[in-house]
């Protein structure tokens, strides 16, 4: 934070201002877009104070043509203030070196490097897999500030949510692994493996959760801000105080009544019951699963393990915000090439 102490406003909104103030009269005309987009607390809207102490500032986007690219970059290389609201406009962070942050690309050359690809007009089935939601949240959260020729916000509303069929097989997916697991916090808890049944629990929880997300058409962001954005889900008010309480059954209950209120299936009987004789109370949630898919009808999705997009099956960091390698692990589905 600069010596001075400006007072805190929110980084999308102190975009706003300083494409308003500072950054659109530089470009005299030429046809483009403005947005805060990419990383970023602020572009969850997530930001605070505290995030004012590392890598934070005045940063905004600018999408304009191929041929308009290098003269736009240098008019705003030279045109742009030191400060902006008391704010450096150039700063930088750990092995970052201090620069300006108004990035000026074409829009198809930052979907490359933000995604590993540029998904328009839409992407293809395979393409949905590979796109972490983390990432799509990147494109859709933030804001918009300008934008002539309309085709970032029509991006955006493409990418807003994932086509219907698509959905349900990822909600199949996400049923099937509490399914996997509900009945193992009983069994590690009878056997003396306390540790073991938290680890589970734990799991579990988070597996909920974002069947949370999924339920109510909204992508999860990565760990940090993970909880506070499942907070602000309708579900949060029923399912948060059993999450917090370590009732996973109770919250398997629970969300178990949110897939039915949505009546994108037939309804399945949402109470607990004893897991084939054994004292553990579970819900069966692979009778979601089975209700899920009996309305994919694409058959090319009827054939894939029930293995879910890319972050249902990796939560690692590396790979999650690594374009070049989420492309790569396309070929996870065995999908021939060109053939969705």
């Amino acid at each position: 934070m600069p010596d001075s102490e400006p007072a805190f406003r929110p980084g999308v909104e102190l975009a706003r201002l300083y494409y308003e103030e500072a950054v659109a009269p530089l470009l005299h005309g030429v046809p483009h877009a403005a947005a805060r987009l990419g990383w970023g607390s602020d572009v969850l809207g997530y930001d605070t104070e505290r995030s004012t102490d590392h890598g934070w500032g005045p940063h905004l986007h600018v999408f304009v043509d191929g041929a308009d690219v290098d003269r736009v970059r240098t008019a705003v290389d030279a045109g742009l203030p030191d400060t902006f609201l008391g704010w450096p406009t150039k700063f930088g962070w750990d092995d970052v070196v201090p620069r300006h942050w108004v990035e000026v690309f074409t829009l198809d050359g930052w979907l490359t490097r933000h995604l590993g690809c540029d998904p328009r007009p839409r992407p293809t089935t395979r393409g949905w897999l590979v796109l972490p939601q983390q990432l799509l949240l990147g494109v859709v959260a933030g804001s918009v500030f300008h934008d002539d020729t309309g085709q970032l916000t029509a991006l955006r509303a493409e990418l807003d949510w994932y086509p219907d069929e698509l959905w349900l097989w990822l909600l199949a997916c996400q049923w099937q692994r509490i399914g996997q697991e509900e009945a193992f916090v009983g069994r590690t808890l009878e056997v003396g493996d306390d540790l073991g049944s938290s680890v589970i629990t734990a799991r579990l929880m988070r597996d909920l959760m974002r069947l949370c997300f999924l339920l109510e058409r909204r992508y999860a962001p990565y760990s940090k801000w993970f909880g506070t954005a499942f907070e602000k889900l309708d579900a949060a008010s029923e399912l948060g105080p059993l999450l917090r309480a370590g009732d996973v059954v109770g919250a398997c209950e629970a969300a178990a009544r949110l897939h039915n209120a949505l009546a994108i299936t037939d309804p399945v009987e949402p109470t607990r019951r004893l897991f084939y004789g054994r004292p553990f109370e579970v819900i069966f949630a692979e009778r979601f699963v089975a209700g899920c898919l009996d309305r994919v009808t694409d058959p090319w999705l009827r054939s894939l393990p029930l293995i879910g997009a890319i972050d249902q099956w990796t939560d690692s960091t590396d790979v999650l915000s690594t374009p070049a390698v989420l492309q790569r692990l396309a070929a996870a589905y065995d999908l021939p090439a060109g053939s969705r």
